[in-house]
């Protein structure tokens, strides 16, 4: 290897390394379509085989935030790459798109191939559950940029749609109902206020949090529970018009989210009682000193995916959810008027 470029900090052998290391992942995520393998100048995927009237690709590209210094402090690398495929993937299902392809961006101030593959591995596991494949991306290694323990890792997805059954405002009216998908807790949203919160106040991400009964888990353990993807519980209702429009919950909570998924002239109406909460906001809370306006403009609260569909198909969606492995809840109502009611809390 060049070794001028060696004493500028740059290891093109361990490059060479996590590539070899991260084939497999990668081989793992693999869909008819693609085309050619791993080490190109880009990838290939072929839609020729597709037989949409009017097919629409959406695109979607997203970070994990500061969630990564979690990981980096914990040296927990291998479900971070799952939160960088869902926060792409739930952002264009949320539009009635199908994933079909993701590439990923590794930026390091080392290339270390085990920690390479460790984060990779997430990227591969987050692809296999939404069903698009891996098929490039770019790692690289910039040390002065980033410091040795240091990494950042983002991802771009692309999917397919038929156009007059995308999701759209457009289709929601008052009175439509709005069903919620439980999270799985911070997902990826938030982290500033939530490390603030925990070194505020003396904590190691190793010290005990009681998650849930008498599982003891960590406090990084269940901050760093990877963000939920919602594609296999979207794709029953893809291209049948039966769900209206949708709203992932990330950065901005319910307070701003959900009046994304409504035309103009419409608000919501959600019933905070009709889900529980997990244990993690409350916690979030009482070590935080925060409000519910702070809470509910911030973290998902425990919904990751709120749906806005007609009052006469609430049993068959909540049905095929259920089938779907998903215990969704009625949390409201589409109301005249704009922006949303947070029934049950204070959030003025």
């Amino acid at each position: 290897m060049s070794k001028a470029y060696e004493s500028a900090g740059v290891n093109i052998e361990a490059g060479y390394e996590g590539v070899r290391r991260m084939k497999k992942h990668v081989e793992s995520t693999r869909r008819p379509e693609v085309m050619g393998g791993l080490g190109g100048f880009g990838g290939l995927f072929d839609l020729s085989g597709f037989s949409y009237e009017e097919p629409v690709l959406v695109s979607g590209t997203d970070g994990v935030g500061t969630k990564l210094l979690l990981a980096q402090e914990m040296g927990k690398h291998d479900t971070i790459g799952i939160d960088a495929v869902a926060m792409c993937v739930n952002d264009i299902v949320v539009q009635g798109a199908s994933p079909l392809f993701f590439l990923d961006y590794l930026a390091l101030g080392v290339n270390d191939p085990e920690v390479v593959e460790q984060i990779v591995a997430g990227i591969a596991d987050g692809c296999r559950q939404s069903g698009c494949a891996l098929i490039g991306g770019e790692t690289a290694e910039m040390p002065g940029l980033y410091q040795p323990e240091e990494y950042d890792v983002a991802g771009f997805v692309v999917g397919i749609g038929e156009k007059k059954h995308l999701l759209n405002p457009a289709n929601v009216a008052e009175g439509d109902v709005l069903i919620g998908l439980p999270s799985t807790g911070v997902h990826s949203n938030g982290f500033s206020l939530v490390r603030k919160i925990v070194t505020s106040q003396g904590y190691n991400w190793n010290d005990s949090f009681v998650a849930s009964g008498d599982t003891e888990k960590t406090i990084g353990e269940v901050l760093l529970t990877p963000t939920k993807i919602y594609v296999n519980a979207l794709k029953p209702f893809l291209g049948k018009g039966v769900v209206k429009a949708a709203a992932h919950i990330t950065g901005g909570g319910f307070i701003e989210n959900v009046p994304r998924m409504l035309p103009e002239g419409l608000g919501a109406t959600i019933d905070t009682s009709k889900w529980d909460v997990p244990e993690v906001f409350g916690w979030l809370k009482e070590k935080g000193n925060l409000s519910d306006r702070d809470l509910y403009e911030t973290f998902n609260m425990g919904i990751g995916l709120v749906l806005t569909i007609s009052p006469n198909d609430v049993d068959q969606v909540l049905g095929l959810l259920e089938e779907a492995g998903e215990t969704a809840h009625v949390i409201g109502q589409v109301t005249r008027g704009s922006g949303i009611v947070l029934e049950g809390v204070d959030v003025e």
